[in-house]
């Protein structure tokens, strides 16, 4: 779609609607839709700024609503036949289980799981003391399952390790007695899932998806769950009701006046 010879102050919504309409035609996805119309508004914002134009043409230009897409979940026995890859006569294997268990129980973002602190485990309350993002805190119920193996590791396999210095307070440590890196906990995770057989792009992130998923498909209500997964906005959470259509249809018909 060209306007040969059209100045820029010349340069209306019309002919930029054109234009995107034109991009719509040719097939292009809605991202690549969305950057260029980004790089349009951009431009004429520029364009602006230098009163080298009046006013902008692409001030009520439509952007293309994108689809967030849906992160891959696992089922519960998926993940029972990802714990059970671990070799738990393995030092490292009584570690590993300990830090899935925590991931699944707890819904932590890797960063969170790899800065835990010994301190920050309350065994009797069953509750994890967890620093997000922005420095942030908050306190993450876990399940007794995943509390079992934390002392297991705890009392039999992180005794042993000769603890580095400055290292002592993190509670997962790798085998020279210092924080496991995220690149590691990721690395473990595709090795089990690959044992496992699989398919599924399953990352330390997937532990968090499949926690905040099966929740929901629980009925856990969404706040909590935005509570637990240290959200700063609910609208970040709402993802995963869109995983589960019964969960809503069941919502509605228990709670809507006329259901």
């Amino acid at each position: 779609m060209q306007y040969p010879g059209i100045a820029l102050s010349a340069v209306k919504l019309d002919h930029l609607s054109a234009f995107v309409n034109w991009v719509v035609e040719i097939g292009l996805s809605a991202a690549s839709q969305a950057r260029i119309i980004s790089g349009i508004k951009s431009f004429f914002t520029y364009l602006l700024t230098e009163n080298i134009i009046e006013t902008d043409p692409s001030e009520l230009l439509l952007t293309p609503r994108l689809r967030r897409k849906l992160p891959d979940v696992l089922s519960v026995e998926e993940i029972d036949e990802i714990m059970a890859q671990i070799d738990l006569s393995k030092p490292e294997g009584q570690r590993n289980r300990a830090m899935l268990e925590t991931l699944y129980s707890s819904g932590l973002r890797v960063s969170e799981l790899v800065n835990l602190l010994s301190s920050h485990i309350y065994y009797d309350e069953g509750f994890l003391r967890v620093i997000g993002k922005g420095n942030k805190e908050r306190l993450v119920p876990i399940g007794s399952e995943a509390l079992k193996h934390i002392a297991i590791y705890a009392q039999n396999i992180r005794v042993h390790i000769p603890i580095q210095h400055g290292q002592e307070g993190i509670f997962f440590l790798n085998n020279r007695g210092r924080k496991l890196s995220r690149v590691m906990i990721f690395t473990i995770i595709k090795t089990l899932t690959e044992k496992a057989g699989i398919k599924k792009n399953v990352h330390p992130h997937t532990f968090r998806h499949s926690f905040a998923t099966h929740l929901v498909e629980g009925g856990a209500d969404l706040r909590a769950v935005q509570e637990m997964l240290g959200h700063e906005s609910i609208t970040t959470t709402e993802i995963y009701t869109h995983l589960d259509r019964n969960y809503l249809k069941d919502v509605i018909l228990r709670f809507h006046p006329r259901s």
